[in-house]
């Protein structure tokens, strides 16, 4: 019987020549991740152990960014917990403060991850490294601690979704709208551990800004795992970033899926989810007079310099509307310096939103951005449960940085479709000029 694309990264950790869905393996990890949430519960387990070392200093990565930088003394203790760590166990891939930035798009920009590794981390979003044709996903404190200890983890394999993506995404359409799509179709629990499997011709034609946005929210569909073949511009992008080897495993043809689902991307449109599960989702044409007070674009679904790009260029020349709050944020320092190299933050101070340094702060409702009862939020997030962002009876709205930035603008939940570009473009002109005049 054939293997899937993860089967085949799982088998080659355990050292098996063949693994069945369900079948439990031991399998050896290229890298654990905590941060400042889930490290230090981890860090006091693994001191009940008899192990007094990791199991590998270069292979641990530690990186606060939840409650960072820090909103009170509870998360300054929690930091320190894991600084002190980090220096005792002399862990060679600890990032605070100054060069640090949300785990899951800062990982893959230090090349820390790479095809055909396997990764744990302590949150549930570690399943963005899929992008690279890697096995990454959340597990439990408890789990992060046994990893860091022995360099090993149990599995139990999973069984597999096929997502056939054919055609080209129209204009606005992004990968955020591909899997808020595909989570609307088959539900929060449609992918229940199982690994979603993403092929067809179609990838081409999504970045990999694109990518690591569709196997970030992997975990939204209930999925084990997301992971993406590996092709040219992911290779490129490992070589760009990283001296590590990679190994490329492809799925048999004989591999067997308990479903495949063909995807047409041309036929996509904007697609926003509505309160309270990412399951709930509508397209952008049905969506109603939806009046919203704040908007967040960031976090490490959507803080990437496309995303960032795509916003700015629906800001440009325009102000948010009255009365608005609107707060972008970088995922990485890197992707901070080149938003502002490139004027992305000056677009977005002048049309009124606030930047703010990388974190997951308002994400899940920790700092910078809570919302209070009655207020809703479009946001590039990943998650709007009752509370997620603040009050319970508050609602977020998960969109795309473009649908994100149009509803700044218009103060109501829109696409950038009914937003007049001839008017912003002029506007861009005769701000230049001005400037060039003085």
């Amino acid at each position: 019987m054939g293997m899937t694309m993860t089967q085949k990264i799982l088998a080659a950790h355990a050292g098996l020549n063949q693994v069945t869905a369900g079948q439990l393996i031991e399998a050896e990890l290229d890298l654990v991740l905590g941060n400042d949430v889930t490290a230090p519960v981890a860090i006091h387990e693994m001191e009940k152990m008899t192990v007094k070392k990791v199991f590998d200093k270069d292979k641990i990565a530690l990186v606060p960014d939840h409650f960072t930088p820090n909103k009170d003394i509870k998360s300054a203790e929690h930091c320190k917990c894991v600084r002190e760590f980090a220096r005792e166990q002399e862990i060679s891939n600890y990032f605070e403060i100054g060069e640090m930035g949300i785990e899951h798009a800062l990982l893959p920009e230090k090349g820390l991850v790479v095809a055909g590794d396997v990764v744990i981390g302590a949150d549930s979003h570690t399943c963005t490294y899929g992008a690279l044709g890697a096995f990454s996903t959340g597990v439990g404190s408890t789990d992060m601690a046994a990893g860091m200890a022995t360099g090993k983890a149990w599995f139990k394999v999973p069984s597999a979704l096929k997502f056939v993506l054919k055609g080209k995404p129209a204009p606005w359409v992004s990968g955020k709208d591909v899997i808020l799509h595909i989570i609307g179709k088959i539900g929060v629990d449609g992918a229940l551990y199982k690994s979603m499997e993403f092929t067809g011709d179609g990838i081409q034609n999504l970045t990999m800004d694109d990518r690591f946005t569709i196997a970030n929210m992997a975990i939204e569909a209930g999925a084990k795992n997301g992971i993406f073949p590996v092709d040219e511009l992911a290779i490129q992008y490992m070589k760009e970033h990283s001296m590590k080897p990679y190994h490329i495993y492809e799925a048999d043809d004989d591999a067997v899926y308990d479903e495949v689902y063909e995807i047409d991307l041309s036929a996509l449109r904007p697609t926003v989810a509505f309160p309270h599960l990412p399951e709930n989702t509508r397209t952008i044409d049905e969506v109603g007079e939806i009046k919203i007070d704040q908007v967040v674009i960031g976090s490490c679904t959507n803080g990437r310099l496309n995303d960032l790009r795509m916003a700015a260029k629906v800001l440009e020349g325009r102000k948010v509307a009255k009365g608005m709050r609107v707060i972008v944020f970088p995922a990485t320092q890197k992707i901070y310096l080149q938003a502002m190299e490139e004027g992305l933050l000056a677009t977005f101070i002048k049309a009124g939103a606030v930047v703010s340094t990388p974190t997951c702060g308002p994400c899940l409702g920790g700092h910078m951005g809570i919302l209070a009862a009655g207020e809703r939020a479009v946001a590039t997030t990943n998650r709007n449960f009752v509370g997620r962002m603040g009050h319970v009876e508050s609602e977020v709205y998960l969109a795309s940085p473009a649908v994100a930035a149009a509803s700044a603008v218009t103060g109501r939940i829109s696409s950038p479709e009914e937003l007049d570009f001839s008017a912003a473009l002029s506007s861009q002109s005769e701000s230049l000029k001005a400037e060039r005049e003085e």
